[in-house]
């Protein structure tokens, strides 16, 4: 278990140095890729709007949002009312945040600046579409559910020692499949010795992607080869299942 989960703040960690390597995007766009590589837990935002109320009304239900979810957060930096500004382009691009404007406009040289800038406003003019896409963007904040998938069996019937490649295990998939790449345990009187990941899947002399029940096939382990025959094979992979707000 603390493997896989090793694992899976690997692959975060390698989607945040992606996105920071990618010239020519700031504002919303980054902030968006940080979501993705989970780094960010919040969602910054401007608010401009027409009116008092309607201005207060949307900061008090995202407001909400954030005490239904506390692994998640909205975070108004500066409410309003009137026009989007210059100012107000300015703030949201160096908090990377989302401008939202309700029954207002942008004016043309805070347009130009955000074009620039790459500051991200969106204009609604009714409050539940705002708080439904905000609902959408906070859902990527959210860490997804990984789980354990059982694929498949294989009994390993005999052992063949091969030049260069090392020991390779001659298998029977007993039950579901088992795919190259996957990860597996090795089962030893129903005892797990070792876990790790598949190396070499192959039928015959070729290399595969899978190999359905009934079917024989060789198999060798990332840096491991101590297998006896008799030994079982259990094949797995993590799922990841992304998490929606309420």
């Amino acid at each position: 278990k603390a493997r896989n989960i090793a694992e899976f703040r690997l692959r975060k960690k390698r989607a945040l140095a992606a996105a920071k390597t990618k010239s020519g995007r700031g504002g919303l766009d980054q902030m968006i890729s940080e979501i993705q590589a989970g780094v960010a837990k919040n969602l910054p935002v401007v608010i401009k709007g027409d009116v008092h109320g309607s201005v207060e009304a949307i900061a008090s239900a995202l407001n909400k949002l954030t005490e239904e979810n506390a692994e998640v957060k909205v975070q108004v930096l500066h409410s309003g009312v009137g026009a989007i500004t210059e100012s107000d382009v300015t703030l949201a691009n160096a908090s990377k945040a989302l401008i939202i404007g309700f029954n207002v406009r942008t004016s043309p040289q805070a347009r130009d600046l955000a074009k620039r800038d790459n500051v991200e406003i969106r204009y609604y003019s009714i409050i539940y579409e705002v708080i439904d896409e905000v609902k959408q963007l906070l859902g990527g904040l959210l860490s997804p559910d990984v789980k354990e998938k059982f694929i498949g069996y294989a009994e390993i019937r005999k052992v063949f020692n091969v030049s260069k490649a090392g020991k390779i295990a001659g298998c029977f998939v007993t039950e579901g499949l088992v795919k190259r790449g996957a990860k597996v345990r090795l089962l030893r009187d129903n005892i797990v010795i070792h876990e790790g990941t598949l190396k070499t899947l192959r039928r015959f002399k070729d290399e595969v992607r899978e190999v359905q029940k009934g079917y024989e096939c060789g198999m060798a382990f990332e840096n491991y080869d101590d297998i006896k025959e008799g030994d079982v094979i259990e094949a797995f992979e993590m799922e990841e299942t992304e998490r929606k707000l309420a």
